[in-house]
């Protein structure tokens, strides 16, 4: 399937995330998602490299990359999510502070479960943002990046697992989703997994790879 434009709709339903949560407590999910400055430790001009794994039965599997461009001109962001045929050309962004491969990721995610199961992609963000507001699982994490030990926070999502709607989605209701953050990575977001089934029906990683200046 060619994405030859990322719809603009799409990505403001999901940036509506921090401007809900300002009018109401938000939860430390949330916060680490998307009310952090990822990009402050981050010196523009400057490449995100992140590798892109998919995994599973339902769909041919493939590896990809994802770049973040950040320059200190407008537009000061720019998101290459995948490349050739599978390449979204998400909207640039002037003063970016979360780090857009989150939102990358979700999109990409969201088409996804909308092709595999006919749903609407405003009830599966609806899902995820549930799940993030209320029952997320955070807790501290280490790992090695650039042959470091790092700490951060994985954040853990399985936003179908009570679905009202469950039985038209039945095979992805155990469906999870991982976050892990962290300040002391090159734009605050280390690793993306999103995983269902058992053996996988699919599994998704972004992981960060380096940064370029």
């Amino acid at each position: 399937m060619t994405h030859s434009r990322w719809r603009a709709g799409a990505a403001a339903a999901f940036l509506m995330l921090a401007t809900q949560a300002a009018a109401q407590d938000i939860s430390v999910a949330e916060t680490l998602l998307f009310q952090t400055r990822h990009l402050g430790n981050v010196r523009a001009p400057a490449t995100l490299r992140y590798s892109f794994h998919k995994a599973g039965s339902v769909e041919p599997g493939f590896d990809d990359r994802v770049l973040l461009v950040l320059s200190n001109t407008r537009p000061a962001a720019t998101l290459q999510f995948l490349t050739g045929p599978r390449e979204y050309t998400a909207p640039a962004v002037d003063e970016p502070e979360g780090n857009p491969v989150l939102l990358g990721f979700l999109e990409h995610d969201i088409a996804g479960m909308q092709r595999l199961t006919g749903g609407a992609s405003a009830y599966f963000r609806k899902r995820i943002r549930l799940a993030l507001a209320g029952s997320a699982q955070v807790r501290a994490h280490h790992f090695t990046y650039d042959g470091k030990e790092v700490d951060g926070r994985e954040i853990v999502i399985e936003p179908y697992a009570n679905d009202p709607m469950r039985a038209r989605f039945e095979q992805y209701v155990g469906k999870r989703y991982t976050f892990i953050v962290s300040p002391q990575v090159p734009g605050g977001v280390y690793q993306v997994r999103a995983a269902a089934g058992s053996p996988a029906l699919v599994d998704e990683t972004l992981t960060l790879v380096g940064a370029d200046h």
